[in-house]
């Protein structure tokens, strides 16, 4: 887990926002319909979902939740549903109303940098797009996953027994053998896309389900 304090982390957020905005922009009408690296979502529901998760907080989710019948899943879908727009602009706008809040639910700020990079990639590979990050925003974001359970989403599993480590060798969690990678491959796998990750090498893929 991240000890960055969170006036560091959120302007991370913020510049995650920022630029998936920007890309967002570049696309046309058919490309925001494209389906996303996220199940059943297209690029035009990720795009939703982020603008209902960037207005979070822990009384917002509690309600949510009760509305949903405390299903996580049926919770997302209520939020994408509630905030897309009829069109992609209108979807868009919303992101950028939201882009510099620093609402959270309650969980450690590093979620939020999981939250904007992990679905920024679910939409920028479903269209072909590419982002060089930041490793100021990769690195607490892979530990932060590391940390989490594989059942709210992260791999704190597998993460128990290898060792993650970036191809530069600048970056290095756990102990074990070793899974070699980008950062951002790196919290592809850790953030369950691992079917998505390019790259990948190393004895401890034999522990990835």
């Amino acid at each position: 887990m991240s000890k960055i304090p969170a006036s560091e982390i959120w302007p991370l957020v913020h510049a995650e926002r920022l630029a998936l905005i920007d890309d967002l922009g570049t696309l046309n009408a058919e490309q925001w319909e494209f389906p996303s690296l996220c199940g059943g979502w297209s690029v035009h529901d990720v795009a939703a979902h982020l603008a209902d998760n960037a207005r979070a907080t822990f009384f917002r989710l509690l309600v949510a939740m009760a509305k949903a019948g405390f299903s996580l899943d049926r919770q997302n879908d209520n939020g994408v549903a509630a905030v897309k727009a009829a069109t992609p602009a209108g979807t868009l706008q919303k992101l950028v109303e939201v882009a510099a809040l620093r609402d959270t639910p309650p969980v450690p700020i590093a979620s939020r940098l999981v939250e904007e990079i992990a679905h920024g990639e679910d939409i920028r590979r479903a269209v072909g797009l590419k982002r060089v990050y930041p490793a100021e925003s990769l690195e607490p974001a892979i530990r932060y996953q590391a940390a989490t359970p594989q059942g709210v989403g992260g791999s704190k599993e597998l993460a128990s027994k290898v060792q993650l480590c970036s191809q530069d060798e600048s970056f290095r969690l756990g102990i074990g053998p070793q899974i070699v990678g980008t950062r951002l491959e790196l919290l592809m796998l850790v953030s369950g896309r691992g079917k998505h990750a390019e790259g990948l090498s190393g004895p401890g893929l034999a522990f990835v389900r």
